[in-house]
């Protein structure tokens, strides 16, 4: 499909589709593949990453993937959506440059195939800032998307890399190559960390949606995936060592295929690992793509420094955000009749401490944005497509929303106005007070948002106000502690009339 003026599979010559379609099921190589040279491995933690491109969470249970299957039984599965234009495309440059480096794309620089921006040099990938703080652990690479080499995306920092051209001789045959490569590797060599990236299932896509042959593509890349576990427990020292496997994807795919766009199809990715410290059947809210190369530092023992910048968290890692404690309370749409009745998303009641002040609100309106709510990504960027809603990406699980915009869509009178009042946390002996945040916040004509301290209960005074579109960044407000002050609460006051929104998560307070 044709993304930002080039197409994801630069080209699909008809020797290569016709090898698809009659060896799809071919997987094994006739012979032992010869493994590259490695330096001997230094670690008994050791880390798997399988890239499948393209791979729609939501289609696996329909296919013959024993492997994964398995995977999400024992270890921690993680769901997450991606960003969407402006940030960048549900693209592969953007996905995988988000996967590699641990950061979005306001921070890499990708924003779609072409890679004009990338910011490598600040945010590498995971395994060139390996080289950087250990290097001497062995690491390995496998692409056939080439640009994933070319580009700097996945494979700076290997020890040894195999790098095919799927897009020119055809993605089967190139998988399977590379399969067996690392089954080489696994049997032959001792590798700490591998990024391995299998292709065929996007190209299944784009040429015949997500049907039938997807599925038997996804059957294919499973038993591949299969064959490299096997490989990790018949080395030798498996019983002395740690592994970690991780698989995950860059993007998802419309029904008939194609991805680039805004639709919840296209930007399904997931994040699915076994191995030491993460637990099994674990079905977190909080996960996000971001999380790959967290989790592969965290798990050879590294802290990542905090200069790196990264976005990402390891997923056994769960949030402390109070939103997130609504998960089990999460209803279905109520006016909302664009969103499937399927998705439980969104409630109007507060975590226990908190409160909405809505005796100034207007009546009417949708019923779910009426005054502060809270929200999954899902249920939420669902309401209207392409009004930036896909861009909330520092926010996880739940979030809390106020949205006068579609508090509109249904008759109203009045305006928007609606204050989300935190509990009250103790700063006694402090002289200032730190309020952390993330929020996603668009600007509108007269719209207002107000960040409200109030000591000891006492009249709230004006810590922030935001009069300019803030795109999904972390804040960190300060207030001086009056003398004598033992506690403190915040509020978030938002007022409009059919204008934007605003989103607030992560919320944490300290005194200094």
């Amino acid at each position: 499909m044709p993304i930002d003026g080039i197409s994801r599979r630069t080209v699909l010559a008809s020797g290569a589709a016709a090898a698809a379609a009659t060896a799809l099921t071919a997987t094994a190589p006739s012979a032992h593949a010869a493994a590259p040279a490695l330096p001997a491995g230094t670690s008994k933690d050791k880390v798997l990453v399988v890239g499948m491109d393209g791979l729609r969470h939501d289609r696996i249970d329909a296919a013959n993937a024993p492997h994964l299957k398995s995977m999400m039984r024992d270890g921690t599965y993680g769901l997450s959506l991606l960003y969407a234009n402006p940030m960048a495309a549900t693209s592969s440059g953007p996905g995988w440059s988000t996967i590699s480096t641990g950061v979005w794309p306001d921070k890499h620089g990708v924003r779609d195939n072409t890679f004009t921006g990338k910011n490598y040099g600040q945010y590498p990938g995971f395994l060139a800032r390996l080289v950087q703080v250990r290097p001497a652990l062995s690491t390995y690479a496998a692409v056939d998307w080439k640009p994933l080499d070319t580009q700097g995306t996945v494979t700076p920092g290997a020890d040894a890399k195999l790098v095919l051209d799927g897009d020119r001789d055809g993605y089967v045959a190139h998988d399977a190559t590379i399969t067996a490569e690392t089954e080489a590797v696994l049997r032959d060599r001792d590798p700490d960390v591998l990024f391995v990236y299998l292709g065929n299932t996007d190209v299944v896509a784009h040429a015949n949606g997500t049907g039938q042959k997807y599925l038997d593509a996804i059957a294919v890349q499973d038993a591949q995936l299969g064959r490299m576990l096997a490989a990790v427990r018949a080395r030798p020292s498996y019983a002395t060592e740690r592994w970690t496997v991780i698989v995950t994807t860059d993007h998802g795919h419309v029904d008939a295929g194609g991805h680039g766009g805004t639709s919840i199809e296209e930007r399904r990715t997931f994040v699915l690992a076994t191995g030491p410290g993460i637990a099994a059947g674990a079905r977190p809210l909080d996960t996000r793509l971001v999380d790959v190369a967290a989790t592969v530092f965290h798990q050879l023992g590294i802290t990542p420094d905090p200069s790196w910048g990264l976005d990402g968290k390891p997923i056994q890692q769960r949030s402390t955000d109070p939103f997130d404690t609504l998960q089990a309370s999460l209803g279905g749409r109520v006016d909302e009749t664009g969103i499937p009745a399927g998705v439980l998303g969104f409630t109007r009641t507060p975590p226990s401490g908190w409160s909405v002040i809505n005796n100034a609100m207007g009546t009417g309106g949708m019923t779910e944005w009426r005054g502060w709510s809270f929200a999954t990504d899902e249920f939420w960027s669902r309401t209207q497509r392409d009004q930036q809603r896909e861009l909330n990406v520092r926010a996880r699980g739940v979030f809390a929303v106020a949205d006068s915009d579609e508090w509109a869509d249904k008759s109203f009178s009045g305006t928007y106005d609606s204050t989300l009042v935190s509990p009250a946390y103790a700063v006694g002996g402090s002289t200032r007070a730190t309020l952390e945040f993330t929020t996603l916040y668009r600007q509108e004509g007269s719209q207002r948002a107000e960040v409200l301290a109030s000591f000891n209960g006492g009249t709230p005074v004006l810590v922030r106000s935001y009069t300019s579109d803030v795109i999904s960044q972390p804040q960190s407000l300060s207030v001086a502690v009056p003398s004598g002050a033992s506690s403190v609460s915040f509020r978030f006051r938002y007022t409009g009339a059919n204008n934007w929104y605003w989103t607030i998560d992560g919320v944490k307070v300290t005194g200094s």
